[in-house]
């Protein structure tokens, strides 16, 4: 029988502690051990690092994350440095960057207390500065929940309530992208794809007049109302061309702003939307305002819930559904029958033609409200346009598909 001198459990553990710390740190640690310590740093290399770290079932950034709460929590601020230290240096997927440490210390401040926070962001901050990484001055009122972004208002009549998410890479935005809501709706139905794509865009959402936290002028409006609202939205925060994602009322709205305000769009995304609706149609838009003059927005909302989302949505979340009921019952009357009256009145079709920027239109496989035919006929009309069709989606497609959704658009805009 033959005895094999390699301890298989301490060389992985030692593998996995040089991949995690850097070969230094080891170097040192191992280089220092004597005939006090020396079993211990053997029997942690054995079971942390290769009993813990070896296992597969958490990608080792997870561990190392894991880690750092940790050490905050139970006040371990030696072992918490040396994480630190080497999650920054580590170039490897790995490794974290200086906003992912922020966030490990901000949701750690929550679970861990603001004392332990206080001495973690202290010590973290020593770390980068020893790393030469260099921490602009910011005053605290200046800052903004980066998933809400800085809000505002504009100074123009109407006042539009809007947020501004800056690209959390750091850098230079790769496009400016507006998310432009649907009828009923405010600025919060695009949290989730205008965080994804604030990754590496500066990102703008907005609530339409008579919606949300906007003001809501006398109406009725027209589409070019709402279009040249968004224009001068855009000229306030000098937006430059924007890529204008739209869906419903908001994708009528960017096909008039890029007729009227050619300049203003760089790329056009309309979802779940037309340019124009037969006479049936527009008398069903009559009756609506009619409804919502006469009894309010509530007196209409489950009818809206059953074209906004497919039964089977409606059954397996019922608590989204619910939320949504809630903004469109919540919005106001005058308003929302206002801007009924502008799509009622959208008449894009034949102008589509000069359009001349790339297009992508996005059609739900079960919208009623504004069935595959209506983007199929914008598509057509569209120049430089292409036409997908999310499955399993009615009227708010990237509300029920948002992976499918946010797919297409990073597609499109990687094209651009």
């Amino acid at each position: 029988m033959s005895h094999d001198p390699i301890d298989h459990d301490y060389e992985r553990g030692l593998r996995n502690r040089r991949s995690i710390l850097g070969d230094a740190w080891v170097d040192r640690s191992t280089n220092n051990a004597n005939e006090f310590n020396a079993e211990f740093q053997n029997l942690i290399t054995r079971f942390a690092w290769h009993e813990i770290w070896g296992r597969p079932g958490l990608a080792p950034r997870l561990r190392r994350v894991i880690v750092l709460a940790s050490t905050m929590a139970l006040a371990r601020w030696e072992e918490f440095e040396l994480h630190v230290r080497a999650a920054l240096q580590d170039e490897s997927e790995n490794g974290l960057s200086q906003d992912e440490l922020k966030e490990v210390l901000m949701q750690a401040a929550i679970y861990s207390g603001v004392p332990a926070a206080n001495t973690g962001f202290a010590l973290a901050q020593h770390i980068l500065r020893d790393l030469e990484r260099p921490l602009a001055p910011t005053h605290p009122a200046e800052v903004a929940h980066p998933g809400v972004g800085r809000e505002g208002a504009t100074a123009g009549s109407p006042r539009l309530h809007y947020s501004v998410r800056a690209p959390r890479s750091g850098k230079a935005p790769r496009h400016t992208v507006v998310l432009s809501h649907a009828l009923g709706c405010d600025l919060d139905m695009w949290d989730g794809l205008a965080n994804h794509l604030a990754r590496d865009c500066r990102v703008i959402c907005y609530d339409h007049r008579g919606h949300g936290s906007s003001e809501a002028p006398p109406g009725p409006y027209t589409m070019a109302d709402l279009a040249d609202d968004a224009a001068r939205l855009l000229r306030e925060l000098d937006s430059g061309p924007v890529v204008w994602i739209g869906l419903s009322m908001g994708g009528m709205v960017g096909q008039e702003l890029a007729l009227r305000h050619p300049t203003l769009v760089s790329a056009l995304v309309v979802a779940n939307s037309t340019s124009s609706y037969p006479d049936a149609a527009k008398s069903m838009w009559q009756d609506r305002i009619a409804t919502v003059t006469d009894k309010g927005v509530e007196a209409i909302a489950d009818a809206v819930m059953g074209r906004y989302f497919h039964d089977a949505f409606r059954d397996a979340q019922p608590a989204t559904v619910a939320r949504f009921r809630r903004r469109v019952a919540s919005t106001g009357a005058a308003g929302y029958a206002a801007c009924c009256a502008a799509v009622a009145g959208v008449d894009t079709t034949a102008r589509l033609p000069g359009v001349a920027v790339p297009a992508l239109v996005i059609a739900g496989e079960l919208d009623a409200g504004t069935p595959l035919a209506m983007s199929e006929q914008m598509a057509a009309a569209l120049p430089q346009a292409r036409l997908a069709i999310v499955t399993q989606a009615s009227h708010l497609s990237a509300i029920e598909q948002p992976v499918v959704f946010a797919q297409l658009v990073d597609e499109f805009i990687a094209n651009l």
